[in-house]
């Protein structure tokens, strides 16, 4: 295969994925290798290809090859996620354009659009995985509202609901006014924001006295019911007993009392609003105090208010404010700081709200699910977040399941026309246990109700590592007691709640065991001033556009090189020019390679002999240390050791040693050496470099048909010489200084320099690379440094350069003697800061110290400049 003299990726990249495609080289099949199983975190079917995905499926990816490479039987199963709110608002805002409400449309015909919308836009995401290289099996290629994962889902809430583990009721819920549904406490993100703290004056009945109340809602006082202050507060005893009047709206309330008010916020007295807060729900659970929805789905004030009915939310607290202090109702208003909830998927303020919800009971599954991480039967890796998952577990609320939503899996709860409901997989099922429940023989399924409500996404989602092998539908078939538990999770730390501690819940509750070996949790790609890279800042760069700019393994390096497990990665575009250049490295060092004759005639030369057992002794290390880095999951820490053995090691020390003279063959024995190492550093390339490395591994040799580079493993040998490798550091020390020394004198590569070793010479084994990598004509031992020699030392040892006759002395003198004089001059500007007592005395120690310092070292300098120029005039 003729080699074209630029890397050109994007003519690579297309050829290799179709090649490994139409070959299947990324099918899997239960067979006698050890399984290696990787579920993806499926993305949304709305979404495109953004950095954390980069991030996080370049990380999967590498760990599957790796595994492939290793000879397991690697199945990275594919798949996206029907993301019931961010679609469902994606199909809501393409009707508006058209002029049509969801609210115009039945659940059908609105589910018609969602599905348009799904087919219309849900492969895109996967094909652009393909892009950066992705070895999925794409032939399992999962969605969670497909007829498997569907129909594991029902199955599902009707077992978890039979065990009594799922159940109905009004509870607090957070309301989210825009998508119109409830959300879990995961789904809430907290704010700090700087707002108010309204002083309201409520009237203490048959009384011309006041209580305050400090509050930051004034719109909700329509639904206070209570007033409560503690009962150890001294401030507010007299209010015992009494009764106040809610201000504008005239209802009285009593006060209660209890030990939950904090006495140190505001004015020791709360107002109880069981409707709109979670705490003050709590409380009057209680104190069997009423509620008071004052609020309509989309967060305008109700019927039920009595006032400011219609308006919005925030609207209402703006004229509420007005009329308070038009009443003489407002005492004072302060600035605040406090955490405000928002949806996250709308980025609206959350309303807590009263309602009918599904909820599924989580203590039992939690406790089940805690035991395995903290004893490292699953491994969380950074291990920091093992505690993030106890503490969420230990404090876990029941989960709200329910959403109020058309898009996603439908309850399968159906009620009956006398009331109550059955839960059944299917409408003939629900047929026959409302007819038994109900004893009326004649009822028809459109008799029937089927409850309006989906299922919260995650819902779905948690099941992903048995629904994808139809371990629900199907328990203990041949893919499940193969593939199942999984291997490794690739995910972010954000979702350890919403998906990681689920799927393990899930795991144990369905398949007694854990759904996954190991997780791996990335950090969260930010820009040069750490914010996290996102569409709506601008601050992210296009993936594709990076690819075709860079191509895809110079993408995939970068965004390794700076992705430490559990950190954030401060991305720069400079990162993928890095591996750009790497590839191009790669790339030039394999033709430098190619372009030599060579020849089973001559005897491989002394110094290729040395260079041959210093490489193979330091290609093992690497391969023993990348193997120790893969198991602790430090990945960006195992490319960094193989780039710097390529880079450095190989191009730039075991080429040069054994590159042959201009114009002249290489023997045949070295020639062998050097292409197994390139295959070698090729196979360790290939998890982070697909394409290159396939390229190239295909071009060194004739490779019959579906043969690649992702099934041949690298293996270590048995040698390694510790003190190989340590004398090739010095040597390769004296050869740099040896460089030093002519970049400092002006001396040309061309003139050759000889070398003293002051003493016993310590690598005298290296003398031929010395001579041939520093062009040194002789290496001699002597007892003492020769007068107008430069020298320098390596450890201990001291080694010169003699220049006489290989420099101009008398320009050396008058450079030495400029730099002398400009030494000189700055020694007495610090001389004179130093004598100066009142900058001595007023001067803070450390900026004393450093002047002390600063004249020490100009002094050293000053010393062996002239000492040089003394030992050049003698010469």
């Amino acid at each position: 295969m003729e080699l074209a003299s630029k890397y050109n990726p994007a003519n690579v990249e297309e050829k290799w994925y179709a090649y490994w495609m139409d070959h299947k080289l990324f099918s899997s099949k239960p067979d006698g290798r050890e399984p290696f199983t990787v579920v993806i975190p499926p993305p949304n079917v709305t979404g495109v290809l953004h950095m954390g995905h980069m991030l996080n499926n370049t990380i999967q990816d590498i760990l599957v090859r790796r595994a492939r490479m290793q000879g397991k039987n690697a199945c990275w199963v594919p798949g996206t996620d029907h993301a019931s709110i961010a679609t469902e608002a994606k199909v809501v805002n393409r009707l508006a354009e058209q002029g049509v409400k969801k609210t115009d449309l039945t659940r059908d015909e609105f589910l018609k659009h969602a599905w348009d919308w799904t087919e219309e836009h849900g492969g895109i995401i996967l094909k652009q995985l393909r892009r950066l290289g992705a070895s999925c099996d794409w032939d399992r290629t999962a969605f969670t509202m497909d007829d498997i994962r569907s129909e594991s889902v029902i199955k599902v809430f009707v077992d978890l609901y039979q065990k009594g583990l799922i159940y109905r009721g009004v509870r607090m819920v957070n309301w989210d006014p825009v998508a119109l549904t409830a959300l879990s406490d995961e789904e809430v993100i907290h704010k700090e924001e700087h707002s108010k703290l309204y002083y309201l004056k409520y009237k203490v009945e048959g009384e011309d006295t006041y209580a305050i109340v400090a509050t930051t809602r004034p719109e909700t006082i329509m639904g206070d019911t209570a007033m409560c202050i503690n009962p150890n507060d001294p401030k507010n005893q007299h209010l015992k007993g009494k009764k106040v009047i809610v201000p504008l709206v005239g209802r009285v309330i009593p006060v209660i009392e209890d030990d939950y008010v904090d006495v140190e916020f505001g004015t020791g007295c709360l107002k109880v609003t069981p409707a709109h807060d979670v705490n003050d729900y709590m409380l009057g659970e209680k104190h069997n105090l009423p509620s008071i929805d004052i609020f309509n789905d989309n967060g305008t004030l109700s019927e039920a208010a009595g006032l400011y009915v219609g308006q919005d939310r925030f609207d209402v607290r703006k004229q509420i404010i007005k009329d308070l202090e038009a009443a003489d109702l407002l005492l004072k208003v302060e600035d605040y700081t406090n955490k405000v909830g928002y949806s996250e998927r709308t980025n609206v303020v959350i309303e807590p709200k009263l309602s009918m919800q599904w909820f599924l009971k989580m203590e039992d599954m939690s406790a089940k699910a805690l035991k395995p991480v903290m004893d490292d039967e699953i491994h969380f890796y950074p291990e920091k977040y093992k505690n993030t998952y106890r503490h969420w577990m230990e404090n876990i609320r029941d989960w709200c399941i329910s959403r109020q939503l058309w898009w996603g899996h439908r309850i399968p709860a159906y009620y009956l026309p006398e009331g109550g409901y059955v839960v059944a997989e299917s409408e003939a099922k629900a047929l026959q246990l409302a007819k038994e429940k109900s004893g009326n023989q004649n009822l028809k399924i459109e008799d029937l109700r089927q409850d309006e409500d989906c299922l919260d996404t995650w819902f779905s989602s948690w099941l992903w590592p048995i629904s994808l092998f139809d371990g629900i539908n199907h328990p203990d078939n041949e893919e499940m007691k193969y593939y199942y538990p999984t291997s490794d999770l690739v995910t972010g730390p954000d979702i350890i709640f919403f998906w990681v501690a689920r799927m393990i819940m899930a795991g144990y509750e369905y398949e007694n065991k854990m759904p996954f070996k190991n997780v791996y949790f990335t950090g969260i790609v930010r820009d040069a001033q750490g914010r996290k890279m996102s569409k709506s800042l601008g601050n992210s760069p296009d993936p594709i556009k990076l690819i075709e700019q860079y191509g895809a393994d110079g993408v995939r390096m970068g965004m390794m090189l700076a992705a430490p497990a559990g950190n954030d990665i401060p991305f720069d575009v400079a990162l993928c020019e890095q591996g750009r250049n790497f590839n191009n490295k790669i790339w030039n060092s394999f033709r430098l390679i190619k372009g030599w004759e060579v020849s089973t005639e001559i005897e491989t030369p002394d110094t290729a002999k040395l260079a041959n057992l210093w490489f193979e002794s330091k290609l093992n290390e690497t391969i023993k240390e990348v193997d120790d880095l893969f198991g602790k999951y430090k990945l960006n820490e195992a490319l960094m050791a193989i780039y710097r053995l390529f880079w450095e090691e190989f191009s730039s020390w075991y080429l040069e040693i054994i590159k042959p003279a201009y114009g002249q063959p290489i023997d045949a024995s070295t020639y062998s050496s050097v292409l197994n190492y390139f295959d070698a550093l090729l196979k360790l390339l290939h998890p982070f470099m697909p394409f290159i490395t396939e390229e190239l591994w295909q071009t060194m040799d004739n490779r019959k048909e579906g043969e690649s580079i992702m099934f041949q493993n690298v293996l270590a040998s048995d040698y390694t010489s510790e003190s190989l490798l340590k004398d090739f550091e010095v040597m390769k020390e004296v050869i740099s200084n040896i460089r030093m020394v002519r970049a400092q004198k002006n001396i040309a590569l061309k003139d050759a320099l000889e070398l003293n070793v002051v003493g016993n010479n310590p690598i005298d084994s290296y003398n031929c690379i010395i001579e041939k990598m520093a062009n040194v004509s002789a290496i001699e031992e002597v007892e003492d440094h020769v007068e107008g020699s430069s020298s320098f030392m390596v450890g201990t040892q001291e080694f010169c350069v003699p220049l006489a006759g290989a420099i101009d002395v008398e320009a050396e003198i008058a450079k030495m003697e400029t730099e002398l004089k400009h030494k000189k001059g700055f020694l007495q500007g610090v001389m004179k800061k130093l004598s100066n007592e009142r900058f001595v005395n007023s001067a803070p120690a450390q900026v004393v110290e450093l002047e002390k310092k600063k004249k020490a070292d100009a002094e050293s300098i000053i010393k062996s400049l002239e000492e040089n120029i003394e030992a050049l005039r003698n010469a």
